[in-house]
């Protein structure tokens, strides 16, 4: 027997407002059910888990101890560009020279996130 991943919860300050950044990220909806106001909200992703948003009373304090990882379908940096005008932060810089590496950003809510190299920035890399 196993176990099976049902959900990644993340605390936040306001869950409706936070998953819609996250819908917006992955381009998953947000389940048909959640409304501004509600205090567990999820985005339904196309496969595995779904990220599930729990509205508590504390704020985020310090670094995440989890945290996700997106590989893009476009290039890392349009990527980043991307989910800065939607509303991200950059936290670190963490590009080579040479393609490799990711960049450090956080939601709104300040939970940090890694953007890592696109599989055609890999493959322009290896070529």
């Amino acid at each position: 027997m196993v176990s099976v991943l049902q959900n990644v919860a993340i605390d936040c300050a306001d869950a409706y407002e936070l998953a819609r950044f996250w819908s917006g990220v992955t381009g998953r909806p947000m389940d048909p059910e959640d409304r501004p106001g509600a205090h567990e909200t999820q985005v339904l992703l196309a496969e595995g888990p779904v990220l599930y948003f729990n509205q508590v009373p504390e704020a985020k304090t310090t670094k995440n101890r989890l945290h996700l990882c997106l590989r893009p379908e476009t290039s890392r940096d349009e990527e980043v560009r991307r989910l800065l005008d939607l509303g991200a932060a950059f936290v670190a810089d963490h590009r080579n020279a040479d393609g490799s590496g990711w960049a450090v950003l956080a939601d709104p809510e300040g939970n940090e996130f890694c953007v890592l190299r696109s599989e055609s920035d890999r493959a322009a890399a290896a070529s």
